[in-house]
C-alpha cells in the first residue's frame, strides 16, 4: 500500500517560504496528527521554534471531549506548550480581532468527514472571512475525504436553511477534501482571503480512508471509526428525530433505533433486507447517554457490504420513511434549538430544505426524489471540478 502524505507532513518536509519568521496559529484537535501519530502542534513547534503563538479548537473541544451538539468549550492554555487555545465553539464561533492578533498566519489542520452538516468546514469558512477582515493569511493542510472523492449525493442546501450545519448550497455528501472546500468557499463564494493549500501526496479521488494507510483518530467523539464516518452522511438525519442515532453506545451512527421500533415491520416496508451495499443486522442496544438512556432500543446496525454501491443519504431516508410509516404514533421530530437555530426544525436544517421532510412525511418515493436533485448535483459537479487538487 502506498501511504498518503497529508498536508502537515508535506509542510514539515518542504516548508513554504511564506511561513518564514511569521507568527503561526493552528486550528486543530486530536485528529491533527501525522502518519506516526505525532500531533501537528508539536511538529510545528519543533520545526519552527518560537513561531507557534496560538491554537484554535473547533466543535467538541481541543481534546475532542464534548459529546454532543451545542455543548460549548471555553478558552484555555495548552498544558504542553503553554500557549492560548481559543475556542471557536464557545462564546463565539467567529474569530474575533483579539483572537487573531497574536498571529500572522492561521494554519488549518482538521480531519473532515465529507458531509455537509459537519461543522468543522464552517469553522474554517469563518476563519477565511476573519482572515480577510483582519489581514491574515490562511494555510490549509489537506487531509483525505474519508468517504471518497468520486461520489456526491443528496440535495443541495436551500439558501433559506443556512445555519452552522450548512452555510453554502452544497450536497450532503460533497466529495471534496477540506483543502478543496477551502478553495471553493474562498473563490466561488467570494470570501477572498489570502489562502494557500498544502495538498496531499499519493491520494486519489477513488480512495476511502482505509485505502490511505493513515491512522484514524476520531475527529469527534461519535465518529470512532472509518465505518462510522461512512454511514454518517445518512445516519446524521436521526439527530433531527426522537430515534437514537446510537450516541451513548460504542457504535454511534452504525447503530440506530428506539424502544418503539418493530424490526420486522421496517424490513417489510423496505421490501426485504436488500438495500444496495448494506446489510441491516437487527440489533438491540441500551444507550448510556443521550436519547433513551438506560432503555432497550430495538433497531439495526448498518453493515456496509459494498462501499461503491452504498448510498448513505438515500438509504437513511428510506429507513426514516419506514419508521414514520409504521410508528407515526410514537415517532417525533426533534424540537429546536439545534446548532444555534432556535426556530426552524432541526431536521429541516440537517436535510437542508423543509420540502424534503414534507415529501418524506407523505411517503413520496425516495429514488424519485433523488432524481430531481440531479440537476443541482450536475451543476455542483461542474463548479467543484474547478477546485479539484487530485485526479
Amino acid at each position: 500500500m502506498t501511504h498518503v502524505q497529508t498536508g502537515i507532513e508535506r509542510l514539515i518536509n518542504t516548508p513554504p517560504a511564506s511561513i518564514s519568521k511569521h507568527r503561526l496559529g493552528l486550528l486543530c484537535n486530536p485528529s491533527s496528527v501525522d502518519s506516526r501519530l505525532n500531533h501537528s502542534r508539536m511538529l510545528l513547534n519543533s520545526h519552527f521554534p518560537g513561531q507557534l503563538t496560538a491554537l484554535y479548537s473547533p466543535q467538541h473541544g481541543f481534546f475532542s471531549e464534548k459529546q454532543d451538539n451545542m455543548i460549548e468549550s471555553g478558552n484555555l492554555f495548552d498544558p504542553v506548550l503553554n500557549i492560548p487555545v481559543f475556542s471557536l465553539y464557545g462564546e463565539t464561533r467567529i474569530p474575533t480581532k483579539d483572537m487573531v492578533d497574536p498571529i500572522d498566519i492561521l494554519i488549518v489542520d482538521l480531519q473532515d468527514v465529507g458531509t455537509r452538516v459537519y461543522t468543522f468546514i464552517y469553522t474554517m469558512s469563518y476563519i477565511l472571512e476573519a482572515a480577510r477582515i483582519f489581514g491574515k493569511k490562511v494555510i490549509v493542510l489537506d487531509r483525505p475525504n474519508p468517504v471518497g472523492g468520486t461520489k456526491i449525493e443528496g440535495n443541495c442546501l436551500s439558501p433559506d436553511y443556512t445555519s452552522f450545519v450548512g452555510r453554502y448550497p452544497i450536497p450532503m455528501r460533497h466529495g471534496l477534501t477540506i483543502g478543496e472546500l477551502s478553495l471553493l468557499f474562498n473563490d466561488h463564494f467570494n470570501i477572498g482571503c489570502d489562502l494557500e493549500v498544502i495538498p496531499m501526496k499519493n491520494w486519489n479521488r477513488a480512495m476511502y480512508f482505509s485505502d490511505t494507510g493513515l491512522p484514524w483518530i476520531a475527529p469527534s467523539p461519535n465518529l470512532p471509526t472509518p465505518e462510522s464516518a461512512m454511514v454518517y452522511p445518512g445516519q446524521v438525519i436521526w439527530e433531527g428525530t426522537n430515534v437514537s442515532e446510537g450516541r451513548g453506545t460504542t457504535q454511534p451512527f452504525e447503530l440506530f433505533g428506539a424502544p418503539f421500533v418493530d424490526i420486522e415491520k421496517i424490513i417489510s416496508f423496505l421490501g426485504g433486507n436488500k438495500l444496495p451495499g448494506v446489510f441491516l443486522r437487527p440489533a438491540g442496544f441500551e444507550p448510556t447517554s443521550s436519547k433513551f438512556t438506560g432503555r432497550l432500543c430495538r433497531g439495526f446496525q448498518i453493515h456496509i457490504t459494498n462501499r461503491d454501491d452504498y448510498a448513505p443519504y438515500s438509504t437513511s431516508l428510506k429507513l426514516l420513511q419506514a419508521v414514520i410509516y409504521h410508528h407515526s404514533e410514537a415517532f417525533e421530530w426533534k424540537s429546536p434549538p439545534y446548532e444555534y437555530e432556535f426556530k426552524k426544525l432541526p431536521i429541516d436544517l440537517i436535510l437542508g430544505n423543509k420540502k424534503i421532510r414534507e415529501q418524506i412525511e407523505v411517503m413520496e418515493n425516495i429514488d424519485e426524489m433523488a432524481e430531481l436533485w440531479e440537476k443541482d448535483l450536475d451543476e455542483f459537479r461542474k463548479i467543484s471540478r474547478n477546485y479539484h487538487l487530485y485526479k
